[in-house]
């Protein structure tokens, strides 16, 4: 039997339906895709039918499917340590950590290592927890922080409900979110000052004295994408700074370009005490994340044991692939790119679509970021599914994307232009045309 003896599409979906575990899904309603090879940003089918990828999978391959330098990076560190324990140097983790540390913000210069973004959360929130000496962590309902089971009990969206027994000293209140506003606001100005002045009443009604953290997406990705209005982070810092309080920043989503800059904080010029990575670290080629650790909480491990750790933490081929990433973002402009079409393409052409079409509630997003709110009812702002589900409407316009010939992310209501950051300008305008197409369908 060969080693490639998986290549069979048929075979594949066989095996797959006989002993495949699915994440958040009913196995016997499953129908999953095969995919049976990648390049740039196209995925290709079981039946071989070619689709342009504007979800980046889960919003990770920042630098597309099958990036030359990348793929060479991850062989030639196979070819010399395809593995190592963590307690021991390798350099691939040391190069790693010092290019993600020349570009996260202000003094966040240590890099704990983890297998991704739910466990890089948990760790965040052990280390505010020990170096605070208290215990809740405070997190936004429109959110999502990981599958674990504290990150998914800080998560906010109904994926928490069924992991959920309010006993892991989580507590959630509302972010801004202008256009479905729980303040009654009607300006991005109202949203922020309500929002912030509901975040220091949760403050002070839990009590500051207990709360180690704050956790937020610098800007919520699976939640919706959601924009925060100028100031927002910057009030969440001062509140952080004058209660005692962690403030960490999942990017794992956001982070790594996505956003038009290396980091969706840095929009905010503000500086966290800990930040969270993962997805586009390396484009996903190989599970990794992470956290950024602040010079302030790293002296609290100076000469203190950290008690946690992980058996693949700083794996060499993840990290490789990591160097291989970050360099390649670097010389090719990746993020600058990423910018642009955000500014002169996505925005201009999904706002364009939204005059066409009513179903499109409201168009936000930045860089190659971006969400399209699908409402049953303009003036009411009805969803086109109702939260935490999905429904025909949305089923029937997802069904016209494929056979059009694109790859949707959507979630209840909503669709995500969440291409890879490598897309071209040409790509871009060739899914919107397919999304174009596909509204006026269903």
């Amino acid at each position: 039997m060969s080693d490639r003896d998986f290549d069979d599409p048929a075979r594949a979906y066989e095996l797959d339906r006989r002993h495949v575990f699915h994440s958040w899904s009913a196995q016997a309603a499953l129908d999953p895709m095969v995919v049976t090879k990648a390049e740039g940003s196209y995925v290709w089918d079981g039946d071989g039918n070619r689709l342009l990828d504007l979800t980046s999978q889960l919003v990770f391959t920042n630098l597309g499917h099958q990036h030359p330098r990348i793929v060479a990076a991850i062989q030639e560190q196979a070819a010399t340590l395809c593995t190592v324990a963590p307690a021991y140097v390798n350099g691939a983790r040391s190069e790693a950590a010092r290019l993600i540390a020349s570009h996260t913000p202000g003094d966040l210069d240590r890099i704990f290592f983890t297998n991704g973004g739910a466990d890089a959360n948990e760790h965040a929130i052990r280390m505010a927890r020990l170096h605070t000496g208290k215990h809740k962590v405070l997190s936004t309902y429109r959110s999502y922080h990981g599958g674990t089971h504290l990150a998914v009990n800080v998560t906010g969206d109904p994926r928490r409900w069924a992991n959920d027994l309010g006993s892991d000293g989580t507590v959630h209140f509302f972010g801004p979110f202008l256009y479905r506003s729980a303040f009654h606001a009607t300006t991005e100005e109202e949203e922020c000052q309500r929002a912030l002045a509901h975040l220091e009443e949760v403050i002070a009604l839990e009590g500051a004295s207990t709360i180690a953290a704050i956790i937020l997406e610098s800007i919520p990705g699976t939640a919706g994408i959601m924009l925060p209005p100028p100031g927002y982070l910057a009030g969440v810092r001062e509140l952080c700074d004058r209660f005692g309080i962690m403030l960490i920043a999942d990017e794992v989503m956001s982070g790594f370009g996505r956003s038009g800059k290396w980091f969706a904080i840095d929009h905010a010029e503000v500086v966290p005490d800990l930040l969270t990575f993962a997805k586009g670290v390396n484009s996903g080629y190989v599970p990794l994340g992470g956290v950024a650790i602040s010079e302030a909480i790293y002296r609290t491990f100076a000469d203190r044991v950290y008690p946690g750790g992980l058996t693949y933490s700083g794996h060499p081929l993840a990290c490789a692939a990591a160097v291989a990433t970050i360099r390649t973002m670097e010389d090719e402009g990746v993020v600058e790119h990423a910018a642009r079409l955000g500014d002169e393409v996505i925005g201009p052409e999904l706002r364009a679509l939204a005059e066409r079409h009513e179903v499109i509630g409201e168009v936000r997003g930045t860089g190659v970021f971006w969400a399209l709110e699908l409402v049953a009812d303009r003036a009411t702002r009805e969803p086109l599914a109702p939260y935490g589900a999905s429904s025909p409407a949305m089923n029937a316009i997802l069904a016209a994307c494929r056979r059009g010939g694109v790859l949707p992310f959507a979630n209840f209501n909503r669709i995500h232009v969440v291409p890879p950051l490598t897309i071209t300008a040409d790509e871009v305008r060739e899914g919107i045309g397919v999304l174009d197409v596909a509204l006026a369908q269903a």
